[in-house]
């Protein structure tokens, strides 16, 4: 019975929204793998810029690493969006660790802040993590929001 509900609210999810299911294809969740998430603000507003919803985004990061259900790497908030570099842990999808840190961070930011939806690269074995995460974390430089990485506030690297 369990899963002919389930299997009938996933058709009806796909009738609503009949690509829906193309945008889930081929992505999974493995434990340990390592992440790149990029995620965007409703209408890419500057909402990060504000010091205060910045460090709540981060927050919100460290409180998934505290509940083991990712170790961050690396995260730049920038304006609009969120590049976060990380591990995923074994009691969580990929998807609810996602969610749950968008869902932290807009409630605790009195509102609907975020486009639906992420954009996620499960890194190879060949990738170099720490060129990554220099990559990730260089992003306000090649923004033009700083002239050096040191003065902006919002970016962590374990390596650097």
């Amino acid at each position: 019975m369990v899963f002919t509900l389930a299997k009938w609210a996933y058709n009806a999810c796909m009738t609503m929204r009949p690509h829906a299911s193309a945008l889930r294809r081929g992505r999974h969740s493995e434990a340990g793998r390592i992440y790149l998430v990029t995620t965007v603000t409703r209408e890419r507003q500057h909402i990060f810029r504000d010091f205060h919803a910045a460090r709540v985004l981060v927050q919100a990061l460290r409180q998934e690493e505290a509940m083991r259900r990712a170790t961050t790497l690396a995260y730049v908030v920038m304006p609009d969006h969120l590049h976060w570099l990380m591990q995923l842990g074994e009691v969580a999808a990929l998807p609810d660790v996602v969610r749950a840190v968008k869902a932290v961070t807009a409630h605790r930011l009195g509102g609907a802040i975020w486009q639906k939806g992420f954009h996620d690269h499960a890194l190879r074995r060949e990738e170099d993590v720490v060129a990554l995460a220099r990559y990730v974390v260089a992003n306000p430089l090649r923004a033009g929001l700083v002239k050096r990485l040191g003065d902006y506030p919002h970016w962590d690297a374990m390596w650097l």
